[in-house]
């Protein structure tokens, strides 16, 4: 079943947050490709709507993992870290995002 399309205001929700870590860099630097965390309800037509929106930028193709929460316990206490969503982004060719500047 198809779902319409989200509204622009709703575009701003997606995106939760750069995900910033080693492999990460590492993609941005070689690939142009860039991680997010996004929402768990989020679809890659909506992704690659927001991140052109938000950044003004051409993404060349959006690739989606879903993490499951790992088990943690504090001594006889268990309990699950949050789910995650995360979002690999790649931008066509003359675009880029700088999430840091280095001043």
């Amino acid at each position: 079943m198809k779902r319409a399309p989200l509204r622009e205001e709703e575009l701003y929700k997606i995106l939760i947050a750069p995900h910033i870590s080693e492999k990460g860099t590492r993609l941005a630097e070689k690939n142009r490709q860039f991680v997010f965390k996004v929402r768990s309800d989020a679809r890659k037509p909506d992704i690659r709507r927001a991140v052109e929106k938000l950044f003004q930028v051409e993404v060349q193709s959006v690739q989606v993992a879903n993490l499951p929460g790992k088990a943690k316990r504090t001594g006889q206490i268990k309990g699950w870290r949050q789910d995650m969503r995360k979002a690999y982004v790649r931008l066509k060719p003359g675009f880029d995002i700088q999430f840091v500047s280095g001043q």
